[in-house]
C-alpha cells in the first residue's frame, strides 16, 4: 500500500518533468516552446535555418480577461531588450477574426501571469495588451494603425514601447510606462487562435532579439557590442544573418565580382569575407592599421580606397591599395580626411575633410595631389558619392537645419536638397544600375542633427535617385555609426548589406 502510495505520489511530478522537458527544447534562438493554460489544444513551432522563418500553431480561447491559452515559443531574459518580428498568417481567411499573432513578454508560463504583448490581429487590429498582476483584468492600447506586419516590443526598465508598422513605412509608437514583471521573464513569440477547438499559424521572419547599449550612446561611445552581418533581398525585404561576432565590426563593401564583403573591425583592421564559405580573411594593408569605416571599393573593383587614423598627422588619412591587398599609398597630406568615393574613372576621390575648423566635401586626385572643396556653406557636409554616370555627387548636409541627403555637379555648382522630411539622414548610396539610392535614417527625438552615433533605432530608407517619391524603410534595425557608412550594394542591384548590432556578453 505504501508503494502504491508513493507511486500516485510521483506519477504527476514525473509528468510535469518530462512535460518541461519537451517544452525546454531549444528552437532556433529560443528555449522552449509550451502550450500556456490548461488543457489546451496541442500547438507547435518550428524552425526553418534556410529561410531563419519560424511557423507557429496554437489553439485557445484568447488571450484576454484574467487568463491566456495559446502557443508560446520562449526564452527567458533579463535586463533591457529589444524584440524585432515580421509577422503573418499563414493564410487570412482564418476562422476567428481575433486570431493573434506577435510578441510576448512574461513573468511566468502559468495562464493567469501578468505579462504584455505586442499583437496583430486576425481583422488587422493592431495593439499592446498587458495584464499587471497575475489573474488581473487584460488591459489594451490600440495602435494608430492597422494590418502591422512589423512588430516590435522594447523594454527599458519598467516601461514597455511597441513599435509596429505596415511593412515599408515607418514605425508607429505605444507605450507603458510603469508595468513590473519583475527582473526575469519570458520572452517569446506566440499565436492564439481565439478558438478552443481550431489552431491557427503564424509565420514569423527576420527575429531578432536585441541586447541594446547600457546607456545613452553619442558620438564618443566606444563599439563594444556584437555585430550581426546581414544581407536583404531589396525586392522582397527579406534579411538574412550571414555571420555573427560578439565584437564589432562595421561598414560591408559588396565587391564587384559579387563574391565577397570588405569590412573593418574595431581593431582597425580589414576583412575580406568570402560569401561562398562565410569566413572572413584578413585583408593585408601593410603598416596601415588603425582603419575606421569609411573605405570604399572603385567602381571597376581593383582598388580599395580606405581611411586610416594617424595622430601626427591630424586624425584619419585617406590610402589607396589593391583590392587583393599591399602597400597602401598615402593620399591625403593632413587630417581628418574621410573617404567616401571613388569618380566612376577611377581618377578621382571624395571625402569630407575638417579644415580650418569646417567639415566639407573635397576631391582629390586618386594618384594624390591638390585637393579640391567643393562646399564652403556652413555646418557639416559629409558622405560624398558619384553616381555610375559621373554626373553628379550626392552628399549629405546639415545646412538646412536636420542632416538632408543633396548633390552637385562633380564641379561642386548647382547644390540642390533630395530629401526634405522629419529625419536626419546620412550616407546616400546609388545603387549600380543608377535608378536607386538607400540612405541611414536617424529619428530626430535620438539624435542632434550633425553626429551619427551607434546604437540608435535607425531606418535604412530607399528612393529613387531623383528624390521624387517617399522614402521606403527596407530595414527597422537597431545600429547607426558603422551599419552602412560604405557602398554595400550587389552588383546586380538587388541586394544590400548592413550590420546590426547586440550586446552578446549576455
Amino acid at each position: 500500500m505504501k508503494t502504491k502510495h508513493l507511486f500516485k505520489t510521483a506519477l504527476p511530478v514525473l509528468v510535469s518533468l518530462l512535460s518541461y522537458a519537451a517544452s525546454a527544447q531549444k528552437i532556433g534562438i529560443f528555449d522552449g516552446q509550451a502550450d500556456v493554460g490548461k488543457n489546451v489544444k496541442p500547438g507547435s513551432g518550428t524552425f526553418i535555418p534556410q529561410t531563419q522563418q519560424y511557423v507557429i500553431s496554437g489553439a485557445g480561447y484568447n488571450i484576454w480577461f484574467d487568463h491566456d491559452e495559446f502557443h508560446y515559443v520562449w526564452k527567458k531574459m533579463k535586463g533591457d531588450f529589444i524584440l524585432y518580428t515580421k509577422a503573418e498568417f499563414a493564410g487570412w481567411n482564418g476562422v476567428e477574426e481575433h486570431r493573434k499573432v506577435g510578441w510576448m513578454v512574461r513573468k511566468s508560463l502559468d495562464g493567469n501571469s501578468a505579462q504584455i504583448n505586442a499583437v496583430e490581429h486576425g481583422d488587422g487590429l493592431t495593439s499592446l495588451q498587458f495584464r499587471r498582476t497575475a489573474g488581473a483584468t487584460t488591459e489594451e492600447i490600440k495602435s494608430k494603425i492597422n494590418h502591422a506586419n512589423i512588430i516590435q516590443l522594447e523594454r527599458k526598465g519598467n516601461t514597455y514601447t511597441m513599435r509596429v508598422a505596415k511593412y515599408g513605412e515607418p514605425f508607429v509608437t505605444e507605450e507603458v510606462s510603469d508595468l513590473d514583471l519583475g527582473d526575469d521573464v519570458y520572452v517569446g513569440l506566440f499565436v492564439g487562435s481565439h478558438n478552443a477547438d481550431v489552431a491557427e499559424t503564424g509565420i514569423f521572419r527576420d527575429v531578432r532579439i536585441t541586447v541594446p547599449f547600457a546607456g545613452n550612446a553619442d558620438q564618443r561611445t566606444q563599439m563594444t557590442l556584437g555585430s550581426n552581418l546581414e544581407l536583404m533581398e531589396i525586392a522582397t525585404g527579406n534579411r538574412e544573418i550571414i555571420y555573427t561576432v560578439p565584437y564589432s565590426i562595421q561598414a560591408p563593401n559588396w565587391t564587384k565580382d559579387g563574391k565577397s564583403l570588405i569590412f573593418n573591425d574595431s581593431k582597425g583592421l580589414l576583412y575580406n569575407f568570402d560569401l561562398a564559405n562565410r569566413q572572413p580573411k584578413l585583408l593585408n594593408t601593410g603598416d596601415v592599421k588603425n582603419n575606421n569605416n569609411d573605405h570604399v571599393l572603385s567602381f571597376d573593383g581593383k582598388m580599395l580606397g580606405l581611411s586610416s587614423s594617424v595622430n601626427t598627422l591630424g586624425g584619419s588619412i585617406v590610402y589607396t591599395v589593391p583590392v587583393t591587398g599591399g602597400t597602401p599609398k598615402q593620399i591625403t597630406p593632413k587630417g581628418p580626411s574621410y573617404l567616401h568615393g571613388w569618380s566612376p574613372d577611377g581618377k578621382s576621390l571624395v571625402f569630407c575633410g575638417e579644415r580650418d575648423g569646417e567639415f566639407d566635401v573635397y576631391k582629390v586626385p586618386a594618384t594624390g595631389g591638390k585637393e579640391v572643396r567643393l562646399t564652403t556653406e556652413k555646418g557639416l557636409d559629409d558622405g560624398p558619392e558619384y553616381t555610375p554616370d559621373g554626373k553628379y555627387i550626392y552628399f549629405n548636409s546639415v545646412r538646412s537645419g536636420l542632416m538632408q541627403i543633396w548633390r552637385m555637379k562633380p564641379d561642386g555648382s548647382e547644390q540642390e536638397q533630395v530629401t526634405k522630411d522629419d529625419y536626419d539622414n546620412w550616407f546616400a548610396h546609388i545603387s549600380p544600375d543608377g535608378k536607386s539610392m538607400v540612405f541611414l535614417s536617424f529619428l530626430k527625438t535620438e539624435v542632434e542633427p550633425g553626429i551619427h552615433p551607434p546604437y540608435k533605432h535607425v531606418y535604412i530608407r530607399m528612393l529613387p535617385i531623383s528624390g521624387q517619391g517617399t522614402p521606403k524603410v527596407l530595414a527597422y534595425i537597431y545600429g547607426g555609426q558603422g551599419s552602412i557608412n560604405t557602398p554595400s550594394w550587389s552588383p546586380d542591384s538587388k541586394h544590400i548589406a548592413f550590420i546590426s548590432n547586440s550586446d552578446m556578453s549576455k
